[in-house]
């Protein structure tokens, strides 16, 4: 399975938006953002969209856009998510909780761990557990995604213009 992720839109409408049309050109069957969504504006983005996200530390309205999102169908699994994809084990949390990332390296239960925050892309493993962040969409010189393949375990990082 194709997984796309994206982190940090802080609802930079036009770059979300050229980020999942590069996602979708590149063949993502699920979408996962990991957090700092910023605003309604990216949730109907994913509209339509196998798609969940976690909250970021600059989603301030917190209630209204899981609200928001439930109408839409997008799954808000709060601070830090799990789901399974493509027969692996994904946690999913913004990076900003430092608590939360260590509980998912130290029960190393995960086959991925993706996160933003940092606005900087990244690809490590900590013991069994890679650690996957896409970069950001907002306030970086080069805005990125990435998709993940489950089946080959490649990751590849998307470079959006603009």
């Amino acid at each position: 399975m194709l997984i796309g992720i994206l982190s940090d839109t802080h609802d930079r409408i036009d770059a979300a938006a050229a980020g999942i049309d590069a996602l979708r050109a590149a063949g993502a069957a699920h979408y996962l953002h990991c957090g700092d969504v910023g605003g309604e504006g990216v949730l109907d983005l994913l509209a339509g969209l196998p798609a969940a996200f976690v909250w970021g530390n600059t989603d301030w309205d917190r209630a209204g856009l899981q609200r928001y999102a439930e109408t839409l169908g997008i799954q808000c699994f709060g601070n830090l998510g799990e789901i399974e994809l493509g027969g692996k084990l994904i946690a999913l949390t913004h990076g900003d909780d430092a608590r939360a990332v260590r509980r998912v390296l130290d029960g190393q239960r995960h086959d991925y761990l993706l996160l933003g925050h940092s606005h900087v892309k990244s690809d490590t493993c900590t013991g069994t557990v890679r650690v996957i962040n896409p970069g950001a969409l907002h306030r970086v010189r080069e805005k990125t995604v990435a998709t993940l393949d489950t089946e080959s375990d490649l990751v590849r990082f998307i470079t959006i213009p603009g």
